[in-house]
């Protein structure tokens, strides 16, 4: 098995349909913007606690799931890619954050 370098990953998304690469440049924008809405909520409610970055993608990523759940209930404009998303998606990762929060403190019976 070949270890793709950064050569041969240019190579293959210079070769790769429009479409893919598309694709590829949603999945990584994704990535970025659930990270820093991770990021921006542990700020808001963290006080200085330490995530991983894992910690931080998975709640920023939740997050913009809720935000835009709850601002496609609220404004009814669909599920359409707006500048105001990563707005709506650090409001969900906070909501994510404090929610769990909240289950991590409750004593286990």
């Amino acid at each position: 098995m070949e270890v793709m370098t950064a050569e041969t990953a240019a190579e293959f998304i210079d070769h790769a349909p429009r479409a893919l690469r598309s694709h590829l440049v949603l999945i990584l924008a994704v990535l970025v913007l659930g990270l820093a809405a991770g990021w921006v909520s542990n700020l808001l409610v963290g006080r200085g606690k330490k995530m991983s970055w894992a910690q931080l993608l998975t709640i920023g990523i939740a997050g913009s799931f809720v935000g835009g759940l709850l601002g496609s209930l609220i404004f009814g404009d669909g599920f359409a890619i707006r500048p105001s998303g990563l707005i709506g998606s650090i409001v969900g990762a906070t909501l994510v954050l404090l929610g769990v929060r909240a289950i991590s403190k409750r004593p286990v019976r």
